[in-house]
């Protein structure tokens, strides 16, 4: 059983009486063998498989721990089991209350935003102060989501930032047609899930969980608290460790994990304490700096390989590009397994470089943490023409369709969407297969509001017998929607492309067979050879025919790996909301793991090569001032640092001659005592950021 597998702390933690309880559990201690007794403890109380909750980081997380379950228990017990991702399991609840929902990647709905965004002309107002771009203020709407539970957008933007007191109430009035126009199309993105859920639980949904438990608890936003407390139930078990508490730019709360007690009065704290990881001397350098954080609950780690370390070494090297180099041949020499080593980094910028270098070498790398299959364009915009042909209200799939059609940006493309929908009587669906060509105006005027930064902008139309010289179905020759006035011959075509392969594929129900016709269109050939081109562009702005067609044989590789993902499904919605839900956890290639600290949690590596160790790339100065910290890059640092079991190369330049730059050893290399004079430091870095 899994309990006799743990020892004498994880064994008290997984036994514990039911109630509130909290498990501190350091790197390499345990805490999934711990999660998995407390399941199995559970169980064997005779709790059913269905009243238990696990919420964890990532549903391979999830995964990996209901496997370890099976070993010991029937599937059948095991399957019933909840767990996976607070979003995941918020979209389960969601929708058995409503089936019509459409989830989207919050990237996608920022162009959503942005549209209304857009209408304002924040240019005719005078301030002192220039206004947010439209991304900003999304990230900004976002983060206030997940952190803010009580004050509305416009009073929480006045407190925190006051010198936009002006604009408060056009960026709350943006925020507010945004969440309508979400509302009015069934959009729900991954913040939606949660405060959607918590506002229906014990009204139109309801959950009689005997126990939640919370992996990695210590990166709990404070609208996943939330959650957790309208759930309310008997037993809540969470697990973290707060010196690993790294995403405070995604609203992550330490103060829930470090108030636990006070919330909870009589609630038990565990400390896992024997680290099965690392050597002595990599968790001596990494408790060194971590102390320098305050202490909220008392901590101790005891080594428990009693093998000969080899302590962590500190490379120095003159000049940026020379230790990517450096290291690399490091890399080379070392005889590990490529897969059994990571280079760790605290900014994407610093991957390109020792990508480069690596591959120069030969060793072949592979990044996580950046650009997924899901990212690339190709990718996308076939499951935005997916989208669009099962869910018709999906007006987000469709900008971003038609923004590949000459002429036509978001805003028009959004213009013709409703347009769409006005010839349909409210259906984007009939408006393309049966518009009613009685309606000869179908686009609306703008309202006028200049408090709100409104401003008329009426289209002036044109008629639509412009186009007669180009051979079109009849249904889009006889559209009104060819009276808008930035349409072109080649965005004409495209419009009739793709209304012959929506009038082909509108019945379709098998995801391969979908995925087989969007993939042989004209329309996706016509997209996916402008990408081609662009990948293809040389200095002199020539296309190279060879890198072309190198590129078009990627863009087929990954429709084949798109067809093999269908394999396991038979329903077009199922098939495309595992996609969305799943896609930040697929990962490609082999060798060199190179990761940022964020995307390296949770994972273990042999040896491990810390770059850029610098002031002001490690800690980043900047990130810290704008709602981290300096405590939070020591967690960051203190992550990177206890990934490694056996070797660890930390890494610094002092000169970057290409920016011209001159850098200073980072902080934590003072703390960790590998450089001297730390007050010598100090009083450079005071002069520097005075």
């Amino acid at each position: 059983m899994p309990l006799s597998l743990l020892n004498e702390e994880q064994l008290n933690a997984a036994t514990a009486e039911t109630g509130r309880n909290i498990v501190i559990a350091s790197a390499g201690t345990g805490k999934t063998s711990t999660i998995v007794g407390r399941i199995a403890h559970l169980l064997n109380s005779n709790v059913a498989p269905q009243e238990i909750l696990l919420l964890t980081f990532t549903n391979k997380a999830a995964t990996e721990m209901v496997e370890r379950l099976t070993r010991f228990f029937p599937n059948e017990v095991t399957s019933r089991i909840e767990a996976g991702t607070f979003h995941a399991i918020c979209y389960k609840l969601l929708k058995k209350h409503n089936p019509g929902l459409l989830l989207k990647q919050q990237t996608e709905l920022k162009t959503l935003f942005r549209s209304i965004y857009e209408k304002r002309e924040f240019k005719k107002l005078a301030y002192k102060v220039a206004e947010y771009s439209a991304n900003y203020l999304y990230d900004i709407y976002s983060f206030y989501q997940n952190t803010e539970l009580e004050l509305g957008f416009g009073d929480w933007m006045r407190d925190n930032y006051p010198d936009h007191d002006f604009y408060s109430d056009i960026y709350e009035d943006i925020s507010n047609e945004y969440e309508l126009m979400k509302e009015s199309y069934g959009y729900i993105n991954f913040n939606d899930l949660l405060i959607k859920t918590r506002d229906l639980l014990n009204a139109d949904l309801f959950v009689n969980y005997k126990e939640v438990l919370v992996d990695e608890y210590q990166d709990t936003n404070s609208l996943q608290g939330s959650l957790i407390d309208k759930m309310d139930p008997s037993s809540l078990f969470c697990v973290g460790d707060y010196d690993q508490s790294i995403f405070a730019f995604n609203g992550a709360n330490i103060n829930l994990i470090g108030s636990f007690s006070k919330k909870f009065p009589g609630a038990k704290v565990f400390s896992l304490k024997k680290n099965y990881r690392s050597t002595a001397l990599i968790l001596s350098l990494a408790d060194r700096v971590i102390n320098f954080n305050d202490r909220i609950y008392p901590k101790e780690l005891i080594v428990v390989r009693k093998d000969d370390p080899v302590s962590p070494s500190l490379l120095e090297f003159n000049e940026l590009f020379e230790q990517y180099s450096k290291v690399s041949y490091m890399i080379k020499g070392n005889p590990s397994n490529y897969e059994d080593v990571a280079v760790i980094f605290r900014n994407n910028s610093s991957a390109d470089g020792i990508e480069a270098s690596l591959r120069e070498l030969g060793i072949p790398c592979k990044r996580r943490g950046g650009k997924s299959f899901f990212d690339a364009k190709e990718v996308k915009i076939l499951f935005d023409m997916y989208s669009f042909f099962v869910n018709p209200k999906d007006m987000m799939a469709f900008i971003h369709i038609f923004e590949y059609a000459k002429g036509i940006g978001s805003a028009t493309a959004k213009d013709i969407f409703e347009a769409l929908k006005r010839l349909g009587r409210g259906s984007a669906y009939q408006g393309i297969l049966h518009p009613d060509t009685s309606i000869r105006n179908p686009f609306e005027k703008r309202k006028v509001n200049y408090q709100l930064a409104l401003f008329d902008d009426f289209v002036h139309l044109e008629s639509g017998s412009k186009f007669s010289h180009l051979e079109l179905d009849d249904k889009i020759a006889n559209s009104p929607i060819l009276k808008h006035p930035k349409l072109t011959d080649e965005s004409v075509r495209f419009l009739n492309d793709f209304y012959l392969l929506y009038k082909r594929i509108v019945r379709t129900k098998k995801p391969i067979s979908m995925v087989e016709a969007i993939s042989e269109s004209k329309i996706y050939k016509y997209i996916t050879n402008i990408l081609a081109d662009q990948r293809a562009l040389d200095r002199n702005k020539k296309i190279n025919e060879e890198v072309k067609e190198r590129a078009i044989l990627n863009i087929k590789r990954k429709v084949s790996l798109i067809k093999d993902l269908t394999k396991n499904y038979t329903d077009n919605q199922r098939f495309l909301n595992s996609m969305i839900l799943g896609s930040n956890e697929l990962t490609k290639g082999e060798g060199v793991n190179l990761l940022t600290v964020h995307a390296s949690k949770g994972l273990e590596f042999k040896d491990v090569y810390i770059l850029d160790l610098m002031d002001g790339r490690f800690p980043n100065r900047k990130l810290a001032n704008k709602g981290g910290s300096i405590d939070e890059e020591r967690r960051l640092f203190y992550v990177a640092v206890t990934r490694a079991k056996d070797g660890l190369w930390l890494s610094y330049a002092k000169v970057d001659k290409v920016k011209k730059l001159r850098f200073y050893p980072s902080l934590f290399l003072y703390e960790a005592g590998l450089i001297k004079n730390r007050e010598e430091h100090q009083k450079l870095l005071n002069e520097k950021y005075k």
